[in-house]
């Protein structure tokens, strides 16, 4: 397994495993060259799958996550192999929204991060489960409170 030297193991890999059941630990981070600064990062993965739990058919999603960085953040191809990893995994739409979140900010300690989730219709309804979190004892608090209530 060869490293970067930020500690990197799949960036610039070309012998990538692509994991056929959930998989927190693929997940690597770099170090955040510009922590003094807030600003977003956001990621948008149009083609998400995972399994309904009961049916076990497969569910559609576009997730979006976005997040203001502490220390580390989280590497890219890291976390397509994780959201690939879904694809198998059994779990409602709210409960995968609320898994993603808790692993990045399990990761990277963000100083604020919201995932959402715009699964398509099954049985004539959509569900978008919205998730946030803010580092506690900071202004990110009041941050995640505004963006939670202005919500659709």
């Amino acid at each position: 397994m060869v490293r970067t030297k930020d500690g990197l193991t799949l960036l610039g890999n070309s012998k990538t495993l692509y994991s056929s059941s959930y998989s927190p630990e693929v997940l690597e981070t770099f170090e955040n060259k510009h922590p003094e600064h807030d600003y977003w990062v956001k990621f948008l993965c149009p083609e998400f799958t995972t399994l309904c739990p009961i049916t076990g058919q497969p569910d559609f999603a576009e997730i979006i996550i976005r997040y203001i960085p502490a220390e580390r953040m989280v590497e890219s191809k890291s976390l397509k192999l994780y959201l690939f990893s879904f694809r198998n995994h059994n779990d409602f739409h709210e409960d995968t929204v609320n898994t993603i979140m808790k692993d990045l900010i399990h990761l990277m300690h963000p100083k604020y991060i919201e995932v959402v989730g715009l699964f398509r219709p099954r049985g004539g309804i959509s569900i978008h489960p919205f998730a946030n979190y803010a580092m506690p004892g900071t202004k990110y608090e009041s941050l995640a409170e505004r963006r939670f209530v202005d919500r659709e």
